[in-house]
């Protein structure tokens, strides 16, 4: 199988994170364990206005911190014309671009492509919490290794609600997940997974989050401290804990974002075959 080459843009505009670090731990896991022939490069998009051109793979889009609201930034025009750019070559091409969207770069993307209402919530969502498939997600192959609900860092004070069916249907997208039920609120539960087509995806939530990693991090006292007094001892105990369970985010982590790497290069080693047999 020839090279496979990955793009990974990092969204954090310079802020300290943990989430690059689980990606390009990822990326390496799978090049180690599963022999494959991997190879990638990071993109500074939000900081240094870099962005890839057409002559990858495979694309990562990080989360970040910041509004994803519309701005005057300037790294903004020239990133929304790549993710135009990725859906027009796969509808143009067979060898196709495979694209992961995670919770920044997710609601920079539902925005641009009109797909559901941003906007900011009325408290931050920071946790561990339940995930839970729509009757898409459950058949999508990428989730199949998970329960339902299944668990998720998430981290955001922006939401996708009101998702725009008739946009939605055109573009041939479904939606996978949605946030946690909450009886007792009165608020629209929030677009947690879409499927913009068979190569491109995106999740609200953090699927690289590695327990081990965020633990390490939760138990220093900044961090710590940091919780404790943003959202109470209950809060900062209840994580400790999910981050300890094999069941919760380490499942997540070991399934999602391996498996789309996995997916995207079965699907390059099929071609190449195809290719090489006529």
């Amino acid at each position: 199988m020839s090279l496979v080459k990955i793009a990974v843009l990092d969204m954090n505009n310079n802020h300290a994170n943990e989430g690059m670090r689980c990606i390009l731990q990822l990326i390496r896991s799978v090049q180690g364990n599963d022999h494959a022939e991997l190879a990638f490069n990071v993109f500074n998009v939000r900081a240094n206005n870099e962005i890839p051109g057409l002559d990858y793979d495979v694309y990562i889009s990080s989360g970040g911190p910041g509004s994803p609201l519309a701005s005057e930034e300037s790294w903004e025009e020239p990133y929304f014309a790549l993710i135009d750019q990725l859906f027009n070559w796969n509808r143009q091409n067979d060898r196709k671009k495979f694209v992961f969207l995670i919770c920044h770069s997710f609601q920079l993307t539902i925005r641009h492509l009109e797909l559901g209402l941003l906007s900011k919530r009325k408290s931050t969502s920071f946790g561990i919490f339940p995930v839970h498939k729509t009757d898409g997600g459950c058949s999508d192959d990428l989730f199949q290794g998970l329960a339902d609900p299944f668990y998720a860092v998430d981290s955001r004070d922006y939401q996708i609600t009101e998702p725009n069916l008739e946009r939605i249907n055109e573009l041939g997208a479904s939606i996978l997940c949605l946030e946690k039920i909450r009886p007792h609120v009165p608020l629209d539960r929030a677009v947690m997974a879409m499927r913009f087509s068979p190569e491109i995806i995106g999740t609200q939530f953090h699927p690289e989050a590695d327990n081990e990693g965020m633990l390490r991090y939760f138990l220093t006292d900044e961090k710590r401290n940091q919780i404790v007094t943003n959202f109470g001892q209950e809060k900062y105990d209840e994580m400790v804990a999910y981050l300890q369970d094999p069941d919760k985010i380490a499942l997540t982590e070991s399934v999602i974002l391996p498996g789309f790497l996995r997916q995207a290069i079965a699907t390059f080693a099929s071609s190449d075959q195809f290719i090489e047999q006529n």
